[in-house]
């Protein structure tokens, strides 16, 4: 259902209020570019500052301009399983195709928790999941064994899996085999996890170079490994680069940088500065994007 690469959208301000002109822009651009799908409102849309009200308007948007070229996979996970629920079923009154659920944060619970968090929200609302597995901001780990008990949910219909580690990726591959998609939630290694099966990849590289990361996943799924390797390889330096600091201030930056948004955040993240600004429009120059 969600295959190949599916950008993880930046979420423009003007004046601290959404950008709508250039948030359709960039989803026009993004679709002409390549890629498979969206997912507005995650990490990168800046989730954890908007207002409710926002949130929705963001997938609203998103929705609207996609027009069903693409399919939508609205960020609307929390901590809290009531909250999760409520923002699932207003993104999907707003036509959003999935969502995506982050492992609950800071509360931390067990995997049986885990188990039942996902389904309760799959019983409440009935729109495909793919359930987000980042340890490394929410200190909860998704662990492969209930990846495998989450297969007895229908709705859930896949992982973005964001170890960074091909180890964790294969034992999540082989426990769910075709049951479920496996998106690489990392672009660093989402080379290295199409070889192993996975899906796809749910990539903050695409905001910036969508037609080079949507061009590694057509070369690998036509079996021409070759040409994914050296895209990998060109791309590679953007997989560091915009992860210099806490997503999303790298790639807000280098969209700004490129004329396609203005350079503004929300605190408590600030924009790009110093060695690290340069050192991001070195990246992006190298690559003649700016």
């Amino acid at each position: 259902m969600f295959k190949g690469v599916i950008t993880a959208l930046v979420t423009p301000f003007r004046g601290d209020a959404i950008d709508e002109e250039a948030l359709r822009r960039l989803v026009d651009e993004q679709i002409r570019a390549g890629v498979d799908g969206f997912v507005p409102v995650g990490t990168t849309g800046e989730s954890p500052t908007v207002t409710v009200e926002e949130h929705i308007r963001i997938i609203k948007i998103v929705v609207e301009e996609t027009r069903k070229r693409v399919p939508v996979i609205a960020g609307t996970g929390a901590n809290a399983t009531r909250e999760a629920i409520e923002l699932t079923r207003e993104a999907r009154a707003v036509g959003a195709d999935g969502t995506l659920q982050v492992t609950p944060y800071y509360n931390r619970p067990t995997q049986d928790g885990l188990f039942r968090h996902f389904k309760a929200i799959a019983d409440a609302v009935p729109l495909p999941m793919v359930v987000y597995n980042v340890p490394g901001r929410t200190a909860c780990d998704l662990l492969p064994e209930t990846m495998a008990r989450l297969c007895e949910v229908p709705l859930v219909v896949g992982i973005k899996e964001a170890t960074g580690s091909a180890q964790r990726a294969a034992q999540i591959i082989s426990r769910v085999g075709d049951r479920m998609v496996v998106l690489s939630g990392d672009d660093a290694t989402a080379f290295p996890l199409y070889a192993l099966g996975a899906h796809g990849c749910i990539s903050v590289v695409s905001n910036v170079a969508p037609a080079e990361m949507a061009a590694m996943w057509d070369a690998a799924v036509a079996g021409n490994w070759n040409k994914a390797r050296e895209l990998h390889y060109r791309v590679f330096p953007l997989s560091e680069g915009l992860f210099i600091e806490a997503n999303p201030i790298p790639v807000k930056a280098a969209l700004a940088m490129m004329g396609k948004i203005t350079d503004e955040i929300r605190a408590p993240l600030y924009p790009l500065a110093g060695a690290n600004r340069e050192k991001v429009r070195k990246i992006l120059a190298d690559l003649k994007l700016i």
